[in-house]
């Protein structure tokens, strides 16, 4: 394989100035340019991503870390990401990280060892957010809908907390104040803020809300509303809302198992809006996240970090609508 240093041989050069020929960020006198294009097209030589990193001092090459790239919803995003990331002459490096922390942080000590240019993070599992800084060090990075303390990283989130609110406004409407909330508490930092803007609203309103953990999972959703369902009948709760589609799937399965008939026994909402929503029966209320703007949108961040690394701190919101369907209606009152 033809090298950098076979080219400047050839064309009697230093391997430094056949990088700026590559690159063109240096002046090369018109004769040893020449000289090095001649050496090219005779060696037959072709930059390899390698040598025009060493060349530009940039890979193209823009890490993605995902907890779950089965779930729609980071499926989609990874595809808005890597539209926006080619059109602009990029590639992205997928890691995926199954929400197992030392994959992630395995996934992370790689991403700097290797030659990125910079970092979209969407995973969020404590601990490994919170030590983002300390793996990452000073590689460019952009959080997902997630946030993290003492950290200068831009960030593009949804509106979380107004989804929550939406939420919890929509069941008020109906004639709900008992609602069971199917949350995720080691999920990225977004969970928490949807349910503090239901609790927000929810509360205003003298409701009731009792709350069961999960993990962003359809499994989780099913475990969670079994583990609750002599409290569902105790209390009389006659709503749920799961800070995540998947979780609500689960719940409207384990639901069903026990012959409770959704929306006419309970209402059940979900958040993010994935592909299946509108297809399950009944059909899901959610609220509706642009995830394929999310990633292009942090991808268009990263690069302008990249371009200017003292720019101040950005911190992008992207609006979100609530989509109602067919699993919340009128509460029943006995």
């Amino acid at each position: 394989m033809v090298s950098i240093a076979d080219v400047a041989r050839e064309a009697d050069v230093s391997p430094t100035t056949v990088s700026h020929v590559l690159s063109g960020l240096r002046r090369v006198s018109a004769p040893r340019a020449l000289a090095v294009r001649e050496a090219m097209e005779k060696l037959q030589y072709t930059p390899s991503r390698a040598a025009r990193s060493l060349a530009t001092g940039a890979t193209k090459m823009l890490a993605l870390v995902v907890p779950d790239i089965s779930n729609s919803f980071f499926a989609e995003l990874a595809k808005g990401a890597e539209s926006a990331a080619q059109a602009y002459g990029y590639n992205i490096l997928l890691a995926n990280t199954d929400f197992n922390h030392d994959k992630e942080r395995a996934y992370l000590e790689l991403i700097t060892s290797k030659a990125v240019d910079g970092v979209i993070y969407a995973a969020g599992l404590p601990p490994t957010a919170r030590e983002l800084k300390s793996v990452l060090g000073e590689l460019p990075t952009v959080l997902v809908d997630e946030e993290v303390a003492n950290t200068e990283f831009d960030v593009v989130v949804s509106e979380n907390d107004i989804g929550g609110g939406l939420i919890a406004e929509h069941l008020l409407a109906l004639g709900h104040r008992r609602c069971l909330i199917v949350d995720a508490p080691d999920a990225p930092t977004s969970n928490a803020l949807r349910v503090k803007g239901f609790l927000s609203a929810w509360e205003a309103a003298e409701g009731r809300a009792w709350l069961e953990h999960g993990d962003f999972t359809f499994e989780s959703g099913v475990d969670a509303l079994q583990r609750t369902s002599e409290l569902m009948k105790r209390e009389r709760i006659t709503s749920v809302f799961a800070t995540n589609d998947l979780m609500g799937f689960g719940a409207m399965s384990a639901l069903s198992s026990q012959g409770v008939n959704v929306p006419s026994d309970v209402s059940l909402v979900g958040f993010d809006d994935v592909f299946a929503a509108k297809f399950v029966a009944p059909s899901l209320t959610t609220v509706k996240q642009d995830v394929a703007a999310l990633g292009r949108i942090s991808v268009e961040l990263l690069l302008k970090r990249l371009a200017d690394l003292n720019v101040p701190q950005h911190r992008l919101t992207v609006p979100v609508e609530l989509v109602t369907r067919q699993s919340t209606g009128q509460v029943q009152l006995a």
